[in-house]
C-alpha cells in the first residue's frame, strides 16, 4: 500500500534541503560549475521553488547569517544596544552552508565569492551601526570609524568559528570576544 500524498510544500522545498544540495554540489564540482537547475534537480524542487528562499545562489550560503544581521538591524532600531545587537546576530546560530564553505572554500573553488560577500555584508552592517551610533549622538566620523570595527570583528569572528565548529565555542561567545577586542 503506497502511502496517500501530503498536501502542502513537500518537504524537499525546505531552505535546508536545498542549502544541502548545494553544498554537496558545491563539494563535487565547484561552486562555479554548479547552476540554480543542478541545485533544484538534486533536491528535487523546481526552480521557482529554489528564488522562494533565496535570490542567487550565494545566497544559499549566507542565508542564515543574513536573518541574523537582519534581526540585529531592527533590534538597533529599536533600541538595543549596539553591543548587545551585535553579540546577538550569533544567538542560536549553527554551523550550517556558510562554515561549511569557509572551512571548504578552496575544494568549493568558493574563496574569491566568500571575500566578495563577506565585504557586501560587513559594510551593511557598517551602515546600520554607523546610523545607530550617530542617532545615540556619536560624530560622523568617530561612527564610521566604530562600525567599521564592529563590523569587521563580527565577521572575523564568523570566519574563526566556522574554522573551528567541531570544537569550538559558540557563535554568540566568539562575538562576544571579538567585540570586546574592539
Amino acid at each position: 500500500m503506497t502511502p496517500e500524498p501530503r498536501s502542502g510544500r513537500p518537504r524537499a522545498s525546505s531552505r535546508e534541503v536545498l542549502s544541502e544540495a548545494a553544498c554537496e554540489l558545491f563539494l563535487e564540482q565547484g561552486y562555479d560549475a554548479t547552476s540554480v537547475s543542478d541545485i533544484t534537480r538534486r533536491a528535487g524542487v523546481s526552480r521557482s521553488s529554489f528564488f522562494n528562499y533565496f535570490s542567487a545562489k550565494s545566497d544559499v550560503l549566507w542565508s542564515g547569517l543574513d536573518e541574523q544581521m537582519d534581526a540585529a538591524a531592527r533590534r538597533l532600531r529599536e533600541g538595543d544596544t549596539v553591543d548587545e545587537a551585535v553579540t546577538g546576530i550569533g544567538a542560536g546560530l549553527a554551523a550550517d552552508a556558510l562554515a561549511l564553505a569557509i572551512t571548504n572554500a578552496e575544494a568549493m573553488g568558493i574563496a574569491i565569492e566568500l571575500d566578495r560577500d563577506r565585504a557586501v555584508r560587513q559594510f551593511r552592517l557598517q551602515r546600520e551601526l554607523a546610523a545607530r551610533l550617530v542617532r545615540d549622538g556619536m560624530p560622523a566620523l568617530a561612527a564610521e570609524v566604530r562600525a567599521g570595527a564592529l563590523s569587521a570583528a563580527v565577521l572575523a569572528a564568523v570566519w574563526a568559528w566556522a574554522d573551528r565548529t567541531g570544537a569550538g565555542r559558540p557563535l554568540n561567545e566568539v562575538l562576544a570576544e571579538a567585540v570586546a577586542l574592539v
